[in-house]
């Protein structure tokens, strides 16, 4: 085998009868070179986008998540809940509301899904670090007071600073509905507006306002006992997953335990997909630039005939020769994939310290420049799938020696 390397080296920079076999041979080259360059760049750019979309859901969504897997409530006051609690990796146990209402300033009405948090959620989750207006209040000693996402204050016509209250309307959840007053069928309640955040993220900034727990009990007639969700913080240093996994058998199937990737389920799959299918379009430029090897190679193998014959007669067996002209092709895939990785490890370097690349003209985004990521994970991919399409692209060719008497 050493001595098929070494032919298979001399043959890929030494020079040929016909100076189109080079000129083809640092085309396959620099094809492979190109794609697997746009393979590493692309997949990083993806990976700093949701990188950047996961700390913005970092701000404000809790690190477990505790909800009812059957149903839109659950009872606080059952051992389950309060062997949860005890546990010495929970640092924080906060309940949550979250219903659909009906908020009203002025003429504007607008649905909204109110959450109401505990006193406990400032600590909880980083809202300070997103406040696009005004501060975080929802109760201030004497009047309930509100956040609201930024689109979602836009729609009401509202902000910070205005004096005015807002009044929210939820349908009652016990009784029966009087068709000749259905007013009568709403809870209502009003609150002073405190401050507007951003998280950049539609669900949140077009439709989330965060009012306090007692409101959103008396609002949506629940008592103090009952909520439709749990979230917790965890101990610094605590291993999430391991604490996820206790938890799930402290409480059962009746409930679920999410953590930040599962709260953002859909989220976090369309990226994925979206990976996957970019990762397939790359793949199948790659699979383009490869076939220049196989028109390298073929006329490599013409214009070696003589070499060939003077192999044979030393003893080179036919596998031999295929092994040849197969560590060629390998080469030239190999050669342009170490380059191409080189280069685009070096792009991406470039991208992430200095943002030479811009979004828009560097103002009118929430990222200046385009986010790069680089994952072990990718890199190591791109290697084994460059290696394995080069080497089927070499094979291809080399089997007409083995068909030869």
């Amino acid at each position: 085998m050493k001595v098929e390397w070494k032919i298979a080296w001399r043959y890929l920079f030494s020079k040929k009868s016909h100076n189109a076999i080079n000129i083809v041979s640092g085309v396959s080259a620099a094809g492979v070179m190109v794609a697997t360059a746009a393979l590493i760049c692309v997949l990083s750019v993806m990976n700093g986008f949701s990188k950047v979309v996961e700390q913005m859901f970092s701000q404000f969504d809790a690190e477990l998540r505790i909800e009812p897997a059957a149903g839109k409530y659950f009872r606080l006051d059952s051992p389950e809940m309060a062997a949860v609690q005890q546990m010495q990796e929970v640092s924080i146990f906060s309940p949550t509301i979250e219903e659909t209402a009906l908020v009203q300033y002025n003429d504007h009405q607008v649905p909204a899904q109110l959450k109401g948090v505990s006193d406990q959620f400032q600590a909880l989750t980083r809202i300070d670090s997103i406040i696009y207006d005004g501060f975080y209040s929802v109760y201030d000693g004497a009047f309930e007071r509100c956040v609201l996402g930024r689109g979602l204050a836009a729609q009401i016509g509202i902000n910070p600073h205005f004096v005015g209250g807002m009044k929210v309307y939820a349908p009652k959840r016990r009784g029966q509905i009087n068709m000749m007053r259905p007013d009568q069928s709403l809870n209502h309640a009003s609150t002073f507006i405190a401050g507007t955040f951003a998280v950049d993220q539609v669900q949140y900034d077009d439709r989330l306002m965060i009012v306090s727990l007692p409101f959103a009990r008396e609002l949506f007639d629940y008592s103090e006992q009952e909520a439709t969700a749990v979230e917790l913080g965890l101990s610094e240093g605590t291993n999430v997953k391991k604490v996820k996994k206790q938890i799930r058998q402290v409480l059962g199937t009746e409930y679920l335990v999410l953590d930040r990737y599962e709260q953002q389920a859909d989220f976090f799959r369309i990226s994925k997909v979206e990976k996957m299918l970019t990762l397939l379009l790359l793949m199948f430029i790659l699979l383009i630039a490869t076939f220049n090897i196989i028109g390298s190679l073929s006329m490599l193998m013409i214009d070696k005939q003589e070499d060939s014959r003077t192999l044979g007669t030393l003893g080179a067996t036919r596998g031999m020769l295929r092994r040849i002209f197969l560590y060629e092709g390998w080469l030239i895939s190999t050669l342009g994939a170490g380059v191409g990785m080189i280069m685009g490890l070096s792009i991406c370097l470039v991208q992430e310290h200095f943002g030479i690349l811009k979004l828009g003209n560097g103002t009118d985004y929430v990222l200046s420049a385009y986010p790069v990521q680089v994952q072990a994970s990718d890199v190591v991919l791109v290697a084994a799938i460059v290696l394995v399409i080069g080497y089927l692209s070499a094979y291809i060719p080399t089997r007409q020696i083995e068909k030869q008497s």
